[in-house]
């Protein structure tokens, strides 16, 4: 659900241009339960941040119990930054993406997407649980996969991040970091906050907002994934792959030297294998350059017609530009949170270890031709998502109750060429909302307030000061 150095920039900027610097008033730092919060829920109060690079920002530190329903559980100190005008009536949460990505280190490049509201607003960023500051490091999954959602791990590696969490790991679900919004939304003392989140921001903000939604006053949907999730498969982002490289060689000017979509179907069925690379680096190209794809549509012309230098460059590039370290990007929280939050062939994350694969197999061997293409079955089936979590051991399933989204006021963002969260997961989350609005952005790709589009900024103002 989001990443480069122009992309590994986008690991930590896909959220990154949403704040940057104003004034802050300071406010007496005191240690508090969190008023009517969860039991062993704490906070610090807010103080003038001590780093550096936030001095123009508040601080504070939301204290929560891994598990919930023991009073005995360890505890977690979340990193909590509030920008915009510390004495406003109005707030906003700001949620990040990933699931891997940090909070208030983001926030100097973050403001500057706010502009016209931070007058009228407080903006919240945090870290949330297993991220940034306190980030779940898993060293050998981290090496594998970098900022990436769908480089394929290796089996040892997903299992090594399984025993080094231990049973802590069935605490990272989605509902956990739900529970952690409502605690800090209580000791903010704030009755009512719009929520804005962007990739897998908007998967936890819809789901707050199903949860609380007499709290909730905008919702601000930048990048969707449906509350319902999605089929480990991928399989419904397939067609979206294709229309996207063939819209940009229908853009003027571009000159493609064929069909993209249908030389990656011949690049497959020469070589099957390279089904979930393949996957990732298209996915990756809507990152870096969604107007242009650098040379993805000549690499693939190339390849089809049995040259494949230029796509073993454009494989390489992808490499480069991966890696990211856990306070970056935490893969130990992406396996533990998507691994429970997601369904696959098999089922949950409770689901018999043994007959997963088989039942995987079954399950895309029952996919038609035309449901695949222009990918393949070993793209639905080994992508990095399924392999993930596939090896990702036995943990209990967390509670998910009732995901009506019916009267929640939402604007919905959505980049025509985003790959990442393609724009078929943003119409079924517009179809979900009654009454939202969708906005698409012609050429935009993932992540657009981050970026230069004013007309999508003057669109959220207006809507979050109404």
């Amino acid at each position: 659900m989001r990443r480069t150095r122009r992309s590994v920039l986008l690991t930590t900027t896909l959220i990154a241009g949403l704040l940057g610097g104003s004034s802050a008033q300071a406010e007496v730092a005191t240690t508090t339960e969190a008023s009517g919060g969860s039991p062993g829920a704490g906070w610090t109060g807010l103080s003038p941040c001590a780093q550096p690079e936030l001095t123009a920002y508040l601080c504070g530190e939301l204290t929560v119990r891994l598990d919930r329903g023991d009073r005995r559980s360890k505890t977690l100190d979340l990193p909590v930054l509030v920008a915009g005008n510390p004495q406003a009536r109005r707030t906003m949460l700001m949620l990040t993406g990933g699931p891997g990505q940090p909070g208030p280190v983001l926030a100097p490049r973050v403001l500057r997407a706010f502009e016209g509201i931070k007058n009228d607003y407080r903006i919240v960023m945090l870290d949330q649980r297993g991220t940034g500051a306190n980030a779940l490091n898993c060293p050998e999954l981290q090496s594998e996969r970098g900022g990436s959602d769908l480089r394929v791990p290796s089996r040892a590696a997903v299992l090594a991040c399984a025993a080094t969490l231990g049973a802590d790991r069935e605490h990272y679900a989605t509902t956990d970091s739900i529970a952690d919004f409502e605690d800090l939304r209580r000791a903010l003392k704030v009755d009512k906050w719009a929520v804005n989140g962007v990739s897998y921001g908007t998967y936890t903000a819809q789901r707050y907002a199903a949860a609380h939604r007499s709290r909730v006053s905008h919702l601000v949907l930048d990048s969707v994934v449906p509350v319902d999730a999605f089929r480990g498969e991928l399989v419904e982002t397939f067609g979206e792959h294709a229309r996207v490289l063939r819209d940009v060689c229908a853009a003027p000017g571009r000159n493609c030297p064929g069909d993209p979509a249908a030389d990656l179907a011949s690049v497959l069925r020469q070589k099957p294998s390279l089904g979930p690379q393949m996957l990732e680096v298209i996915t990756m190209m809507s990152y870096v350059d969604p107007v242009r794809f650098l040379y993805a549509p000549e690499a693939l012309h190339a390849a089809a017609g049995g040259d494949d230098t230029r796509l073993r460059d454009l494989m390489a590039l992808v490499d480069q530009i991966t890696p990211a370290p856990a306070t970056q990007y935490s893969q130990g929280i992406q396996a533990a949170t998507l691994c429970l939050d997601l369904d696959f062939p098999w089922g949950g994350a409770q689901s018999a270890e043994r007959s997963r694969a088989r039942k995987a197999d079954r399950a895309v061997r029952r996919l038609t031709p035309e449901q695949l293409w222009p990918f393949n079955a070993a793209a639905a089936r080994s992508n990095g998502q399924m392999v993930m979590c596939e090896n990702w051991p036995k943990v209990r399933d967390p509670e998910v109750h009732q995901l009506s989204l019916r009267g929640v006021n939402a604007l919905l963002l959505h980049g025509e060429r985003d790959l990442g969260t393609p724009l078929v997961w943003a119409r079924e989350a517009h179809r979900d909302i009654p009454g939202s609005r969708l906005v698409v952005v012609p050429d935009g790709g993932h992540s657009l307030q981050v970026g230069d589009a004013a007309t999508v900024r003057e669109t959220v103002t207006d809507f979050l000061l109404r």
